[in-house]
């Protein structure tokens, strides 16, 4: 039994891998990483968040979210501002909404690409079991 479910852990660590790197190859072209454009999204999706919120939402570490942020800030892509009390806040720049959009884009391609062997019925279904893995049915 144990064997199926290593299998199984296998290729879904397979398939995330194999996107992980079509996106990284991609997003290379626009002048961004797969990392850095995560960020960006997550910055989008909670603007003046701060690293702890942001490292969360991009599975790394708060060190490892403050160092890709300085690689951002020096980019101009975003903006860290004080906010309540020590907390600073982090913000996309117009120049990060631009890499933002077309990453988007890209990623679109890409993941159109990635999950075209399987017919919409299959992608809801896929969708479904794996929300239920992350979320224990409370997706």
């Amino acid at each position: 039994m144990h064997g199926e479910l290593q299998v199984l852990g296998r290729a879904v660590k397979q398939a995330q891998y194999r996107q992980h790197r079509a996106l990284d190859s991609r997003l290379a072209a626009i002048g961004t990483t797969l990392a850095q454009w995560d960020a960006l999204r997550a910055i989008s999706r909670s603007p003046g968040a701060p690293a702890r919120a942001l490292a969360t939402a991009t599975f790394q570490s708060e060190q490892a979210f403050g160092t890709l942020a300085g690689r951002l800030m020096a980019q101009g892509l975003i903006e860290r501002r004080p906010g309540h009390g020590r907390r600073i806040e982090h913000h996309l720049t117009p120049a990060g909404e631009q890499v933002l959009d077309a990453g988007h884009r890209v990623a679109d391609e890409v993941l159109a690409d990635c999950f075209s062997p399987l017919s919409p019925g299959d992608r809801a279904t896929l969708l479904d079991l794996l929300q239920r893995l992350n979320y224990g049915g409370d997706a």
